[in-house]
């Protein structure tokens, strides 16, 4: 026997970016959607940071921007290393550009 009915459900409907404070909901025409990035961090029982965890939600142009601070910031820490090389493991890298 098959039963009907209506039932309400909870969905996400939309992000805000945690920097800029923008919607990351995207309109094209009929169509809608989610555009975010996320960090994420979830730190254990060894770290100084014990029990905290982070859920960040980006904007595309946030997210962009952050990973470009990243890249930059990597850059300048490695930069004077012996053996730094700048195109080494771009496959592998999760900060290179893909």
């Amino acid at each position: 026997m098959e039963i009907k009915g209506l039932q309400q459900v909870e969905t996400t409907i939309d992000f805000r970016c945690d920097l800029c404070g923008d919607s990351c909901k995207q309109e094209t025409g009929v169509t809608q959607s989610l555009e975010f990035g996320t960090l994420n961090a979830n730190w254990g029982y060894a770290s100084k940071h014990d029990g905290e965890s982070y859920n960040i939600h980006f904007c595309e142009d946030c997210f962009f921007q952050t990973l470009a601070n990243l890249r930059e910031a990597r850059r300048g820490i490695r930069m004077f290393d012996q053996d730094f090389d700048p195109l080494a493991g771009t496959e592998t890298d999760p900060l290179a550009e893909k």
